[in-house]
C-alpha cells in the first residue's frame, strides 16, 4: 500500500488544545509528529483577549510565529515586538518567550516549532477544544474588519 504523498484535512478537521484548563491560548494542530510522522509541528495558535503563553523556553528548537490575524506584543529575554496581520518572526533555542494578546478580539498565529522537542505531546496531553464559527473564519483567512 503506497502511503499519499499529502497530508491534507481542513481547518474544519483541526484538532484543538489547550494545553493547561486555565490557559488563554488554544493550538489547533495542522501537523505533527504523532499523527503525521513528521519533524516538526505546526498549529494555528489561538490567543484569548487579553490572553498570554505561559513564559517557556526551548533548548533545541526554533519557533516559527506568522500572524494571520489579530495584533499583540512579543517578549523575549526584556525586549520586546509589537506583532500585527502579515508579521513573522522566530524565537532561537535558549531564549525564554511569551506571546501576548492585550486586545479585546481574538489573536491568530500560524506556529511551527522544529524540531518538535515533545510539544506535540505536551499539546496533545491538553484539553481538547473545538473551534467555532468565528474560529474557522479567521483561520479560514476572512479577517476583514
Amino acid at each position: 500500500m503506497t502511503r499519499s504523498p499529502f497530508i491534507a484535512r481542513r481547518a474544519a478537521d483541526y484538532e484543538t488544545f489547550r494545553i493547561a484548563p486555565q490557559d488563554t491560548n488554544r493550538m489547533a494542530v495542522i501537523a505533527d509528529p504523532i499523527r503525521d510522522k513528521v519533524p516538526f509541528t505546526a498549529i494555528i495558535e489561538i490567543f484569548d483577549p487579553h490572553g498570554k503563553t505561559p513564559p517557556n523556553t526551548h533548548q533545541e528548537a526554533f519557533e516559527l510565529f506568522h500572524v494571520l490575524a489579530g495584533s499583540g506584543v512579543a517578549y523575549c529575554n526584556g525586549e520586546s515586538f509589537a506583532i500585527a496581520r502579515g508579521d513573522s518572526f522566530v524565537v532561537r533555542p535558549g531564549h525564554e518567550h511569551v506571546i501576548e494578546n492585550p486586545n479585546d478580539d481574538h489573536l491568530y498565529c500560524l506556529t511551527v516549532m522544529m524540531p518538535n522537542e515533545g510539544f506535540a505531546e505536551l499539546i496533545h496531553a491538553g484539553v481538547k477544544q473545538g473551534l467555532d464559527a468565528h474560529d474557522l473564519k479567521m483561520i479560514a483567512g476572512d479577517n476583514r474588519s
